[in-house]
């Protein structure tokens, strides 16, 4: 009899679990609570347009993305884009994103504009992140770029992320960050940005159409409520109406769910799973007449608003109208957290019309407000070492979230890539 797999999440790092399981001979079944899949990643109907709940793009380092397009034939979906990026500083829009923005960047002095622009090269062309693993960010950015620098052009972005836990972020995580989008360009002058044709749903479509017509079974608003472990190995999963027989269980839920899912763990592996912290957000996105700027990214130092940038999505997938991504990033258990939709909602209304005079109510066409608890997990110095390894004492068992693919930050790429290597890991 051919062994039974269960995947608990059906966000890209589960789907990619299944994928490469059905490709190595096994039917897997994915349990996921929500009404669909993707996760974080998952569209929505926002008043006739089909669109993520938060915002994703490309880089052309995401090599398990390109694969994976390639492997279903969906790669001709991809869309490549000159983008441009922005500082919103001192009341106005100042371009960012090049050496020529940098030289003009007006509120920086010549020295710091060099100390700088020597910070994101050797950032960029930097491949070893060891040594930067057991230090803080916030003291390794000021260490390159000087206080002036700094202040403003990181000291906001840190806070009105992480506020409190600002001081104790990993210099290794927040460099992939620049590597990454440092890397997607055309040239020294021009960033290149992508996006699927369709949105996220076109690679999740695919995936879920691999996964069933090749035998895997994919359970949507089916949660799993107990993973059930006895003498230190799994027996299967329990539902709200049953308990299943399963010989391994691969878990990709964030791992503040994972001890309440699988209680019976040993305490010092529940106790570094708890361990973990993470950001909430709200993402506010607006439907827009006119367009705010014309950068895709832009970044906010401005002590009226409490976010650290915006994304205008249009600015890379050609749309109707024009789409911006507002996202308040904040721990969990702060207190804004719990603010009302309506809260932010009228904050974006505010925020978008000083940055753009010429927007008025009446250029709202729609705008809505989505949350997520566990949206990014907080990675200190040496972070990677506080988690338990992927393949547990459980015989058959294994967790892991985005956090695994530390020091990448989360995206659609790194967890497609992890979780196959984690599938292959289960089939050996």
């Amino acid at each position: 009899m051919s062994e039974k797999i269960a995947v608990l999440g059906a966000g890209p790092m589960g789907l990619a679990v299944a994928y490469e399981l059905i490709k190595n001979g096994k039917k897997p079944t994915i349990f996921e609570a929500d009404d669909r899949v993707g996760g974080m990643t998952a569209m929505f109907d926002f008043n006739g347009l089909n669109i993520e709940r938060y915002y994703h793009f490309h880089c052309t380092s995401d090599d398990g993305f390109l694969d994976i397009l390639k492997e279903l034939g969906i790669e001709d979906k991809m869309r490549w884009k000159k983008t441009k990026m922005a500082y919103w500083y001192d009341g106005k829009i100042q371009p960012w994103g090049n050496p020529i923005a940098l030289l003009k960047f007006k509120g920086l002095s010549l020295i710091a504009k060099i100390r700088y622009g020597i910070f994101a090269f050797i950032s960029t062309k930097r491949n070893k992140w060891q040594k930067l693993d057991k230090l803080k960010a916030d003291v390794w950015v000021k260490k390159w770029v000087g206080s002036e620098a700094y202040k403003i052009l990181w000291e906001r972005l840190f806070e009105y992320k992480f506020y409190h836990y600002t001081d104790n972020l990993s210099a290794a995580w927040i460099w992939s960050r620049i590597r990454r989008v440092g890397r997607s360009r055309y040239d020294l002058m021009n960033e290149k940005l992508g996006h699927l044709e369709g949105g996220s749903s076109t690679l999740l479509n695919a995936l879920e159409v691999f996964i069933e017509t090749n035998g895997g079974v994919i359970n949507l608003q089916s949660p799993v409520t107990k993973v059930v472990i006895e003498d230190s190995k799994v027996m299967g999963i329990e539902t709200k109406e049953t308990f299943i027989r399963f010989d391994k269980v691969i878990s990709t839920i964030p791992l503040p769910y994972v001890n309440i899912t699988i209680p019976d763990l040993p305490h010092e592996i529940s106790k570094k799973f708890d361990s973990v912290n993470n950001i909430a957000v709200v993402c506010v996105i607006a439907k827009l007449k006119k367009s705010v700027s014309e950068n895709f990214w832009m970044n906010i130092n401005d002590p009226d608003m409490d976010i650290p940038g915006l994304v205008e999505y249009s600015n890379l997938r050609s749309m109707e109208n024009n789409v911006v991504y507002v996202p308040f990033y904040m721990p969990g258990e702060h207190r804004k957290f719990a603010d009302s939709d309506d809260v932010f909602i009228s904050k974006v209304k505010k925020y978008l019309k000083i940055i753009n005079k010429d927007l008025d109510d009446d250029d709202f066409i729609d705008i809505r407000a989505s949350r997520y608890r566990f949206a990014q997990p907080i990675c200190e110095p040496e972070f990677i070492s506080k988690l338990p390894p992927r393949n547990l004492s459980i015989s058959g068992l294994w967790v892991a979230d985005t956090s695994y693919y530390y020091p990448e930050d989360r995206g659609i790429s790194e967890s497609i890539d992890f979780g196959r290597s984690m599938a292959k890991e289960v089939i050996d």
